[in-house]
Formats: C-alpha cells, structure tokens, sequence
C-alpha cells in the first residue's frame, strides 16, 4: 500500500471501492482526475502504484516490458500476481469491504493485471473494467461473480483492441457475459467517454457492468 494514493475518502458509511491500477512508466497521479470524478460519498477512490521502479525510464511496473513476447509475458504476470493480490486484499481489509463492493479498473499494464486476477479463485473483485488492457492469454475460466467490461480506442495503437474483442469472445463461450466497448477516434488513452461509461456501470445497484 506504500505509495498508493487515496483519491477519495467516504464521508458516510462506505459501500463501494474502486482501485485504479495505472500503466506502465506511469504513476498514481496520473489517473487522479479520472478517480476524482468517480468520487462519490459512500466511495472509496484509491489509486494504487505498481510496486516496482520502471525500467524503461520513469514511473512505476507490475512486471517489466523489455523482451517481453507472447511466451514471457504469462510467467512475469503469474510471478507477481500473488502481490497484486494482496494489495486489493490489503485494501479491503483497510476499508472494510470484501469482493462483493469491490471493483477494479485498470489502464494498459494495470488492465493487464486485473483482467488476469479474474482467473485466479476465490473471485477478489465484483467488476473489473479493462481500459486499453487485454490478457495475458485467452482467459481459461468465466469469473464467478465478476462482471467484466472492456473499453478500448479502436485507434489504439500500443494493445490493439482486436485483443479486447477476442476476450469477449471466449468468455462468452465459457459462459460469461462481458461488455465490451469500442471507442472510435480514441488510441491508446482515456478520455470523457470512458468517465461516463465507468460512471454509469460503477453504479453499486448496477445489475452489470
């Protein structure tokens, strides 16, 4: 939790937290705006910094991006996925708040790592939204409990959202039922359409995201 970013604080009793996870060479205050207008009082807002140095210059990683391949990049997740979750376990402690009000919602390498938490059980999240994200490997197992929810710039040119697509897919046929988002124009970023599409399915009374 060192060097996590509490964005939002409640002011009454709390039902809800959303850990954002930033990309790689970034940092927690890079998603600030974005979590400031998630903000809401019966909300947590944290967002949460990689644990490692960036080796590509500055910011923060999960797991390094040098050499990295089809093949490297399933072990350098699956070694630090127990720190991953930990640190929503961590939080939730903290808060008071299990899976079930739990939502995560990652950018890039911090969509890498939420969308593979939902292969891993007993589930540690509600919703994950994906933002410009895409798994390690075609998903294995449709999360039970989670809903999962894609949003992607169909000019993204760092994760093609051909990667997004395809996930929905095989999640769909393993039994889930994924939404899945393809924002035209947009490339590898966040931008208002992407507020308003987490703003609506971050709603607790939501029945999916």
């Amino acid at each position: 939790m060192q060097g996590d970013l509490i964005v939002h604080q409640p002011s009454v009793p709390a039902r809800q937290l959303v850990l954002l996870f930033h990309g790689v060479g970034a940092s927690p205050e890079g998603l600030l705006p974005l979590g400031q207008a998630l903000a809401r009082p019966d909300r947590w807002v944290v967002s949460v910094r990689s644990p490692f140095p960036s080796d590509m210059g500055g910011g923060w990683q999960w797991f390094s991006v040098r050499g990295i391949d089809e093949a490297n990049r399933v072990d350098r997740i699956a070694t630090v996925m127990p720190r991953f979750l930990q640190t929503v376990q961590a939080w939730q402690a903290r808060t008071g708040l299990d899976a079930s009000a739990t939502a995560l919602a990652g950018f890039s390498q911090g969509a890498i790592m939420a969308l593979e938490s939902t292969q891993q059980a007993p589930p540690i999240a509600a919703r994950v939204f994906a933002m410009a994200g895409r798994f390690a490997q075609p998903p294995r197992l449709a999360p039970d409990g989670t809903a999962l929810h894609f949003i992607h710039g169909e000019q993204d040119p760092v994760i093609a959202p051909a990667f997004s697509v395809a996930a929905a897919e095989r999640l769909r046929a393993l039994g889930a039922a994924p939404r899945v988002d393809l924002l035209p124009g947009l490339g590898h970023g966040i931008d208002g359409r992407v507020l308003t599409l987490l703003s609506a399915a971050l709603d607790p009374d939501a029945e999916s995201a």
